[in-house]
């Protein structure tokens, strides 16, 4: 084990661009996991990693044979580079996967949430958290704003990001990927067709669509759905945050 406790070490250099730059986590292909929890998770589910860091007099045995590089920091070094100052033991730099939507597998009792264009990395950490959690089949993400694997997402998903299949792709494609797949499209959204969530039947394979909170999902959507469906809220409220509405619809589809 190397030990380091100088921030301008090369790899501490590496390691904060790569938590703090999309573009460089992106060129590189690689991403940054804090925590032995979403580290856990990450590793379970077969992603790589590049270099593991761990804080000086962490007791516990670290094994993760795919590691190539592992290094000992001093506490202040890691306490400087952690994102989570005090909580956390570990950080490792991870490589990343493709998230082809090819990939998603399907079946005719298949529940897939589509978000489109969100760019709030703590909504889209909180809501791949409640798919999981709800035992939703996959994510897809159309028209990206944000990085995957924004150190928010990673840390509001508790790790469910490495837990449940996640593609992104164009709106266009996703829509195609739904039609050569039979889904039945049930879109949220603030429209004057809009039905009751609870007045409507959820047909399997079922893809629930959520738009922005701002400004709600492209009318191409609600062309190709076969439900518009709307919550209803009390005046002077106008609207829900975008991962409270997606949990309230996930867990009542899950019912059906």
């Amino acid at each position: 084990m190397k030990y380091i406790s100088s921030t301008h070490n090369p790899l501490i250099k590496k390691l904060n661009l790569l938590m703090s730059k999309s573009r460089v986590r992106k060129k590189e292909n690689l991403f940054v996991v804090s925590g032995d929890r979403e580290l856990s998770r990450a590793f379970e589910m077969g992603y790589n990693i590049d270099t593991l860091f761990y804080r000086e007099g962490y007791d516990e045995e670290i094994v993760y044979e795919n590691s190539a590089n592992v290094f000992e920091l001093s506490s202040d070094l890691f306490d400087r580079v952690s994102m989570r100052s005090g909580s956390e033991e570990v950080i490792s730099i991870l490589e990343a996967k493709s998230h082809d939507i090819k990939d998603i597998f399907v079946n005719n009792d298949s529940r897939i949430l589509v978000l489109e264009a969100p760019e709030k990395p703590g909504n889209i950490g909180a809501i791949l958290r409640t798919a999981v959690a709800a035992g939703w089949d996959a994510v897809i993400i159309a028209n990206p704003k944000t990085d995957l694997y924004h150190p928010q997402i990673i840390r509001n998903s508790m790790g469910g990001v490495f837990s449940i299949p996640v593609a992104t792709d164009s709106a266009d494609k996703v829509i195609s990927f739904l039609k050569k797949n039979a889904f039945n499209i049930s879109a949220a959204a603030l429209d004057h067709r809009a039905k009751h969530f609870k007045r409507v039947n959820y047909q399997r394979p079922l893809a629930l669509v959520f738009g922005t909170e701002d400004k709600g999902l492209d009318q191409k959507w609600l062309k190709k759905a076969q439900n518009i469906v709307k919550i209803p809220v009390k005046f002077p409220i106008d609207s829900l945050n975008l991962s409270v509405s997606a949990g309230i619809l996930m867990y009542h589809c899950g019912d059906h």
